[in-house]
C-alpha cells in the first residue's frame, strides 16, 4: 500500500484546504471550485498546477485570510434553503452515482479516470462547449475516490441490513457456502432471510476470505466474529443452510457442532440442490465407468488447445451445429447433465474425430454397451437438471423444495413398472437406441437396481416430506382438515377463526404463502409465528451460487489481490445506498476539518 501524504498549512497559498475521510486519509479541496483530489495529489506541484491552469494563478493567501472565507458547507446550506443543490453537492452526487454504477456493473475502479471521464470530457467539449467540459472536469473520479465511495456505500447498505435484522420479529435464516476464487483464496459467502414489515426479505450479508485454513472451526469463527463485530447476538439466527464438504460445512461437521453449542435450538439444513452428486455415488460399476469415459473424452478434446481447435474445424467442415463441448455452465450443479446430453447428441461426430486423432479412447467410446449407458445417464441427469432448475429461485423454502423432491422420488415406482415391461418412455434417448430384446433386458436390470438404491438414498439424505400431517395447515389453512389437529392444540381456535374470514381467504388466494403469513402476524401472531418459523429457513444455497458467479467478475487474474467484500455487497445487494445521508455526512466532516 502506498504511503499516505500529510497536509501542510503552507498549501493554502494555492487556495486549497484539507478534508479528512473517515479512515483518516487527508485530501486537498480547492476553495475556489470545490474540487476534491486524491491523497496522492497532496503535494505542491499538483496543487500549483491546478491553481495556475484552472484559476489563472492569482496571488497566494495565508491561512488567516482563508479562514475568513465562507466555507463550502455555509454556501450549501444557503442554496438548500432555496431548494437548489450547491455545486459541491452536485459534484459529490455525480461521483457517488458513478461509483454505484461502477460496482453494479462489476467494473474495475480505474475505468472512471482511464476511460469514462476522458470520453465524457471529449463529448462535452464537442457537444456542449468548454464551460460544460470545465464543470465535468471537477467531478472527482480517480481510482482512490471510486474505491472510497464504494466503501462508504457498502457500509451504509450493511447498516440498513443490520437495522432490519435487529428489528425482525423472528429469528433470521442464514445461507452459507464456501468457494475458491481466482487467487486460490477461500471465500465464505452468506445471505440472510428476515421479516420486514409485511414481507420476507432476502439480502446479501457478507463475503469474507477464510485464512489461513478452511476447517469447520475457521468457518464458525468467521461467522461468529461477524455478528460480534456488529454487536448482534448469535442467537438471532434461527436456521443455517450450508453446502460443502461434510468435514467443513456438512451436518456432522465441526462447524455445525460449534454453532449448536452457541445456539442449541438452531435448525441446520443442507442444500437440496445436490442430487447429481448423490446419483453419482449410487451408480453401478458399468454406469460409473461410462461416466468416467465421457469425462476423459471431454478432457481429451477441451484440455488440449490443438485438439480443441481441430475439433471446431472438423465440425465446421462437416456442417454440424455444435462446435464447442460444454465444460460447465454458470450454475455448477447443471454441468454434468448438459455435458452428457451434448455428448450423446454429437456421438457420431465425436467418434469420427477420435478416429481421426487415433485416440486410445475410441474402443471404449464406440462400444454399443457404452452408448446405451450414455443414453440412460443423459436421460437421468436431464431429469435431475429439471428438478434442480425448479428449485433455483429466490424465496424457495424447505417445504416447497422437499415437496418437489418428494414428487420426483414418487415417480420412481412408475418408471420401474414401465421398465419391467421394457417400456422406456421416461428415457427418450435410451428408447431411441434400444433395438434388441437382449439389450433392453440387460439395461432394464441395471436401471431397476440403480433406481431402487437411489430412492433409498433420497429418503435418507434429504428427509423427503418431513412436514407432519398436523402441521400442513401452514400450506393451506382453509382446506386443511382440522380433525388432524389435537383438541388440546392451543391454536386450533385461531385456525377456526381464520377460516371463517372471507377477506383473509381472498388474501390467501392472491398472495404468496410467505407474504400471507407475514400479513397475519398482527391478527394471528401465534399462527403466523409457527408458520414463518418453518418457511423462513433456506432450502438451497442458490443465492450463494449466484454470488460466486459475480465473484468471477471481481476476482480475475489482473485483480487477484483485490478485496471484494465492499464491491460485491454494492453489486448484488437489493438495498440502495442512502446517498443524501452519505453526502451530508461527507460535507459535515469537511466542515469540521476547516
Amino acid at each position: 500500500m502506498s504511503k499516505k501524504r500529510k497536509w501542510d498549512d503552507d498549501y493554502v497559498r494555492y487556495w486549497f484546504t484539507c478534508t479528512t475521510e473517515v479512515d483518516g486519509t487527508q485530501r486537498p479541496q480547492c476553495v475556489l471550485c470545490n474540487s476534491i483530489f486524491s491523497n496522492a495529489d497532496l503535494r505542491p506541484s499538483k496543487l500549483s498546477d491546478h491553481f495556475n491552469r484552472q484559476h489563472g494563478g492569482i496571488g497566494g493567501h495565508d491561512l488567516n485570510s482563508l479562514k475568513h472565507m465562507p466555507t463550502p458547507s455555509d454556501q450549501s446550506d444557503t442554496l438548500k434553503a432555496f431548494g437548489v443543490a450547491s455545486q459541491e453537492d452536485a459534484l459529490l452526487q455525480a461521483s457517488y452515482q458513478f461509483a454505484y454504477l461502477c460496482a453494479k456493473e462489476k467494473n474495475p475502479h480505474t475505468i472512471a479516470e482511464k476511460l469514462v471521464k476522458p470520453c465524457a470530457l471529449e463529448i462535452a467539449q464537442i457537444v456542449l462547449g468548454p464551460d460544460a467540459q470545465k464543470k465535468l472536469q471537477q467531478v472527482p473520479l480517480s481510482d482512490d475516490v471510486i474505491h472510497s465511495r464504494i466503501d462508504e456505500m457498502s457500509k451504509d447498505i450493511l447498516q440498513q441490513i443490520l437495522e432490519d435484522i435487529r428489528a425482525s420479529p423472528l429469528q433470521v435464516g442464514i445461507q452459507l457456502a464456501e468457494t475458491t476464487d481466482m487467487g486460490d483464496c477461500s471465500q465464505l459467502m452468506a445471505f440472510v432471510r428476515y421479516i420486514k414489515e409485511r414481507e420476507i426479505i432476502e439480502e446479501f450479508l457478507f463475503c469474507e476470505p477464510l485464512q489461513p485454513t478452511t476447517k469447520g472451526k475457521d468457518v464458525f469463527n468467521l461467522f461468529r466474529d461477524f455478528f460480534l463485530k456488529h454487536q448482534i447476538a448469535l442467537d438471532v439466527c434461527g436456521s443455517v443452510c450450508t453446502d460443502g464438504a461434510s468435514s467443513m460445512l456438512g451436518e456432522n461437521s465441526e462447524f455445525v457442532a460449534c454453532v449448536k453449542k452457541e445456539v442449541p435450538h438452531i435448525v441446520i439444513t443442507h442444500c437440496l440442490l445436490n442430487p447429481h452428486e448423490l446419483v453419482t455415488k449410487t451408480l453401478p460399476t458399468e454406469l460409473r465407468d461410462a461416466l468416467f469415459t465421457v469425462i476423459r473424452v471431454i478432457n481429451f478434446i477441451k484440455g488440449r488447445a490443438p485438439n480443441h481447435r481441430l475439433f471446431q474445424a472438423f465440425f465446421e467442415e462437416i456442417g454440424i451445429e455444435y462446435s464447442v463441448l460444454l465444460f460447465h455452465t454458470e450454475m455448477r450443479w447443471l454441468s454434468r447433465g448438459q455435458i452428457l446430453t451434448h455428448v450423446f447428441e454429437m456421438y457420431e461426430e465425436i467418434n469420427q474425430f477420435l478416429h481421426h486423432q487415433s485416440s486410445n479412447l475410441v474402443d471404449g467410446f464406440e462400444n454399443k454397451e457404452f452408448k446405451i449407458h450414455l443414453a440412460y445417464l443423459a436421460d437421468l441427469f436431464k431429469h435431475l437438471n429439471e428438478l434442480s432448475a425448479s428449485m433455483q429461485r429466490t424465496g424457495m423454502n424447505t417445504v416447497s423444495a422437499r415437496e418437489k423432491l418428494s414428487a420426483f422420488v414418487r415417480k420412481f415406482p412408475f418408471w420401474l413398472k414401465r421398465i419391467e415391461k421394457r417400456n422406456f418412455t421416461n428415457f427418450p434417448f435410451l428408447e431411441e437406441i434400444i433395438v434388441s430384446d437382449n439389450e433392453a433386458e440387460n439395461i432394464a436390470a441395471e436401471i431397476t437396481l440403480h433406481l431402487q438404491q437411489l430412492s433409498n438414498f433420497f429418503h435418507g439424505y434429504f428427509s423427503v416430506g418431513d412436514l407432519d400431517e398436523a402441521s400442513k395447515w401452514i400450506l393451506d389453512p382453509f382446506l386443511f382438515n382440522l380433525d388432524f389437529v389435537d383438541d388440546g392444540y392451543l391454536m386450533k381456535n385461531d385456525l377456526a377463526e381464520l377460516r371463517a374470514s372471507g377477506q383473509i381467504l381472498m388474501e390467501f388466494e392472491t398472495m404468496k404463502l410467505e407474504d400471507f403469513w407475514c400479513v397475519q402476524f398482527t391478527v394471528f401472531p401465534n399462527l403466523a409465528k409457527t408458520a414463518l418459523e418453518i418457511l423462513i429457513p433456506f432450502a438451497t444455497t442458490y443465492l450463494c451460487e449466484l454470488g460466486f458467479s459475480s465473484l468471477l467478475h471481481f476476482k480475475t487474474k489482473s485483480r487477484s489481490c483485490f478485496n471484494v467484500s465492499d464491491d460485491i455487497r454494492v453489486a448484488i445487494s437489493k438495498k440502495v445506498p442512502r446517498f443524501s445521508d452519505i453526502i451530508e455526512q461527507k460535507l459535515q466532516l469537511q466542515q469540521k476539518s476547516l
